[in-house]
């Protein structure tokens, strides 16, 4: 197990972020990694899958590949999924799950396909531990296992993570739709916030919900690892270590470094709906940044930058709410609860005019960053993007605009 296969999946546009995450994470040279669609895969050993699954920020979950082999029916995935030699991995003592996913497939049922890759497992148990299977569990099974499916392949995983990644171990409250940690973290590598030298810009979300955004800012500025306070999928398996996993989360924690108590914060949110504020600072404390994020109430048309920014500017990242639940009112109204899958309404339109108007007159020397899924939107804000980077919310393609907020200058659509 000292040169595994592993895959890391992430979201759609997401890959060239990642393999700089898993480079940096791991310190591997380059050649130990392949960007994919969907994802990265990366040449190495068990103690990097321990450390990608602690640190990654931006990767849905790790992925050790077991099989690759050509299939043509069910049969031969049977055959592919008895030669593996599952008992290096895990005890018939733990329950199991098969999820399948398939590109151009000819067979008519993954489901069926899913139950021989199952049979083959507990089959081989049976014959290797003296009868004893594993039983199935599909809610809150020990070990997940994936197969992906071509037009003539079949790859076999074992997932190293268990639930995925970006469930941090610190969200409890939550409004409609919120924003994926992983997503948020990718949004934030986007916008470049921690790549400069020196002190960071102050970053601002003035739509920020349950505080997902600010919440991962936080814990990248403090060095936090990404999972520290959760559980793994391979703290279970046989080849786990306890002592050198122990080790790994010592020096996680000692790592951290948090800013003095007398350090006024830099990173700030609001939201229009006071319960959202709400639940974005109980997540804080939970997520032990609460001392890093100032959050207030206010709606994002009226409220003021939370500080002045000198040469240096500030950062506006946000994925702000849209669809048919956003009302035409002279404030944000009923924007505060998201409905971010539906699409765009005359009434966001107007929301969005009078926030870039707000921005315009209000926040010169900022830099914003919208995610949305309105190609469009420049033009309903009359303000012209200098980046767009694009990105996919689940199964939403959006994009994440980069507006510059130049004093006394309005860049519209009509005066390019």
């Amino acid at each position: 197990m000292n040169q595994l296969q592993l895959f890391l999946p992430c979201a759609a546009g997401v890959e060239d972020y990642l393999a700089a995450e898993v480079l940096r994470i791991t310190g591997l040279p380059p050649g130990c990694i392949t960007k994919q669609r969907g994802g990265v895969a990366v040449r190495t050993g068990l103690a990097h899958a321990m450390l990608l699954n602690l640190y990654s920020r931006l990767a849905q979950r790790v992925l050790v590949l077991l099989s690759y082999t050509e299939y043509r029916n069910e049969q031969d995935l049977y055959r592919a999924a008895s030669a593996v030699a599952w008992e290096r991995w895990f005890t018939p003592r733990e329950s199991i799950k098969v999820e399948i996913t398939a590109q151009h497939s000819p067979l008519t049922s993954l489901n069926f396909a899913a139950l021989k890759i199952k049979d083959a497992v507990c089959d081989r148990f049976r014959t290797v531990a003296n009868g004893v299977r594993p039983d199935v569990n599909t809610q809150w099974p020990d070990v997940r296992l994936y197969a992906h499916l071509t037009t003539d392949s079949c790859s076999l995983y074992i997932d190293t993570s268990g639930e995925p990644l970006f469930k941090r171990g610190w969200r409890e409250d939550k409004g409609d739709a919120p924003l994926k940690e992983t997503l948020a973290a990718a949004m934030i590598a986007a916008s470049g916030w921690l790549d400069g030298e020196g002190d960071l810009q102050p970053l601002y979300d003035p739509c920020c919900g349950s505080g997902t955004i600010l919440i991962e800012a936080a814990q990248m500025a403090c060095n936090m690892p990404a999972g520290g306070q959760r559980r793994f999928a391979f703290e279970k398996y046989v080849p786990h270590q306890k002592a050198a996993w122990d080790a790994i989360k010592q020096e996680a924690v000692d790592a951290v470094v948090m800013p003095d108590a007398d350090q006024k914060p830099i990173i700030f949110g609001s939201d229009v709906a006071h319960r959202m504020v709400d639940f974005a600072q109980r997540n804080a404390e939970r997520a032990g940044v609460a001392g890093v994020i100032e959050f207030r109430g206010g709606d994002a048309l009226q409220r003021m930058p939370p500080i002045q920014v000198g040469e240096g500017g500030g950062v506006l990242l946000l994925n702000p709410p849209y669809g048919e639940r956003i009302e035409v009112a002279g404030v944000a109204g009923a924007a505060r609860f998201g409905a971010r899958e539906l699409p765009q309404t005359e009434g966001a339109g107007e929301f969005f005019n009078q926030l870039a108007s707000h921005w315009k007159k209000n926040y010169p020397g900022w830099t914003a960053w919208v995610l949305t899924p309105d190609l469009k939107l420049p033009g309903k804000m009359r303000l012209k993007e200098t980046r767009r980077v694009p990105m996919w919310n689940g199964p939403i393609e959006c994009r994440l605009f980069r507006f510059d907020m130049v004093k006394g200058k309005m860049v519209s659509e009509h005066r390019r």
